[in-house]
């Protein structure tokens, strides 16, 4: 987010080969290379033995090509990109790699700035983290990195050791959490939407707001994810980061600069003021057999590598309760499933409606509240409903909105990783989550893991169990 130049760095993509960097870090890298990075290596490392410096540029060509990014009018070589094998992962392995990186370090005249960036699944963490401190690539005469992926543990005692285990080779100055939906613009604009414009900034509070609703819905299923998704599920897949995280951010109080230790704080004031949450407050769902975009889909027990009597949950709706000044009686409805209707991340807020009705004809419950609509992703933008009256005699009001949308105005928005790698480059953390924010996070939501909760089939391709609206007290959700 800050102006600061890039200066080289070396960065190693632990799992280079993988579905993550193919799919998103190499075409970032490489859409920041035109702009930012002149001075800069990368090795893939990866446990294959097939590729090497020549291959893995071939692989690196054929991500940007999948991702639509033409590389041949400029004659690009990516002799940037290097291949090694970490085999195994063993210790003696990742001896190999770090004379590798003194060597290229040297023959590229690098000042020893490294971004070691754990793009592998999460039971890798621990190994990986500990062999590159145990190696001695967590020291140099440069600036050392960690970046690592979410999920950071799988419940409150989880994160806790893996923070002890990250914290024993790297100072939390130099690690990166990355929930890439903080990385999106329009998540970013949620605190430029909020402050500085005083006209929204004035009404967010419990005086002025019914209630906030987060949505991320996905028409994608389990899919090849079907056996890490049956371990997982909704709740911490999507709830304890992507959701919380956008609560944070809605919810927080004007940090004292745009800076990361000061928003950070604020995020955190937010997470330890929600109350615990009530069972009864937590709805659970599963996909079956049904139509997505036209196209039929099978149900959940019938993907690949899921157990066919297996109770993990696709779809999460609960009620989160912020016990602050700002925000106490306000419920914050957080819902997230896969196969719905249709894909978006919105944030839905919906204003109080006048205390009288001054319209005879209409009841206050005939009055439909304002509403902010926020959209995250697709179609990024703003749309705010209010009441006009309608040419004629009678008094008949009609809902019109105010319509902002980012692609009309600034044509192409960065892609996620782009904006993320560029800050891990700057040393920017402010769209990073902190140690004790992971933390609060898992002290939120590990008393839920336990529960047995009845989960409620719902079919693909439309919002959810139907169990789900009870949670907005008679209301009917905003995205529908």
């Amino acid at each position: 987010m800050n102006g600061k130049r890039v200066p080289p760095y070396l960065l190693v993509i632990i799992g280079g080969t993988g579905d993550l960097a193919r799919r998103k870090l190499l075409p970032a890298i490489c859409r920041l290379r035109d702009k930012h990075l002149s001075e800069f290596q990368l090795i893939g490392a990866g446990t294959g033995k097939k590729h090497n410096d020549d291959t893995y540029r071939d692989f690196v060509a054929r991500s940007l090509e999948e991702d639509g990014i033409d590389h041949s009018a400029a004659g690009e070589s990516f002799e940037w990109a290097y291949y090694h094998s970490v085999g195994g992962g063993s210790l003696e392995e990742y001896k190999t790699l770090a004379d590798r990186i003194l060597e290229l370090e040297k023959q590229s005249n690098l000042p020893g700035n490294r971004v070691f960036y754990l793009a592998v699944p999460p039971s890798v963490f621990p190994n990986a983290i500990k062999n590159i401190g145990e190696v001695g690539l967590n020291k140099s005469k440069g600036e050392i990195k960690l970046v690592v992926e979410k999920p950071f543990g799988q419940d409150l005692q989880s994160a806790r050791e893996l923070n002890a285990l990250v914290h024993k080779y790297f100072d939390e100055s130099h690690i990166y959490r990355i929930d890439h939906y903080l990385g999106k613009e329009t998540v970013q604009n949620l605190i430029a939407f909020r402050f500085s414009n005083v006209v929204f900034e004035s009404l967010w509070n419990r005086d002025r707001i019914e209630r906030v609703e987060i949505t991320v819905a996905e028409t994608v299923g389990a899919e090849h994810r079907g056996g890490y998704y049956d371990r997982v599920g909704a709740l911490r897949d999507m709830i304890q980061n992507h959701l919380t995280q956008l609560t944070t951010l809605v919810a927080m109080e004007v940090p004292t600069a745009l800076e990361a230790d000061a928003v950070r704080h604020e995020k955190v004031k937010v997470l330890k003021a929600i109350s615990p949450i009530s069972t009864d407050n937590v709805i659970f769902g599963q996909y079956t057999r049904g139509a997505v975009e036209g196209r039929e889909v099978e149900g959940y027990l019938e993907e690949e590598r899921v157990a066919n009597d297996s109770k993990t949950e696709t779809y999460v709706a609960l009620k989160l309760n912020i016990s602050n000044w700002r925000w106490q009686g306000v419920p914050f409805v957080l819902r997230t499933g896969k196969r719905m209707f249709k894909g978006i991340t919105e944030v839905a807020i919906t204003f109080r409606r006048p205390p009288v009705s001054i319209f005879r004809q209409f009841s206050i419950r005939d009055i439909q509240p304002n509403k902010l609509i926020m959209t995250l992703q697709p179609s990024e933008g703003f749309d705010l409903s209010f009441k006009v009256k309608e040419p004629g005699d009678a008094y008949k009001l009609s809902t019109q909105r105010l319509h902002f949308q980012y692609g009309e105005v600034f044509g192409r928005i960065p892609d996620a990783y782009e904006t993320l790698l560029l800050d891990i480059l700057k040393g920017d953390q402010t769209l990073f989550v902190r140690a004790d924010e992971v933390e609060a996070s898992w002290e939120l939501y590990t008393p839920l893991l336990s529960h047995k909760f009845e989960v409620n089939k719902y079919a693909s391709g439309t919002w959810g169990p139907a169990e789900a609206e009870r949670l907005l007290d008679g209301e009917k959700w905003s995205t529908a």
